[in-house]
């Protein structure tokens, strides 16, 4: 069982570098806030967008990751 766990942990901070590292960088920085921000169909739909399923999947792996750390390293599990 402890295998298991371990090679799933493993395989999930694999896939949690990955999508962490393919993410866009926030490019708008300070300048938008100044600016203000504009309606645009593409911030309406931003919840359908690659972005947005890249960062549900990265808060999915993150929480996966920490829940997978926990158990495999407390005490009643050895």
């Amino acid at each position: 069982m402890k295998i298991a766990l371990t090679i799933i942990f493993v395989l999930v901070a694999i896939a949690l570098t990955i999508i962490v590292l393919s993410q866009e960088g926030k490019d708008q920085g300070f300048g938008s806030a100044l600016s203000g921000t504009v309606d645009t169909y593409w911030s309406k739909n931003k919840k359908h967008s690659k972005e947005a399923v890249i960062k549900r999947v990265t808060a999915v792996l993150g929480v996966l990751f920490i829940v997978l750390a926990a158990v495999l390293g407390s005490k009643w599990f050895r």
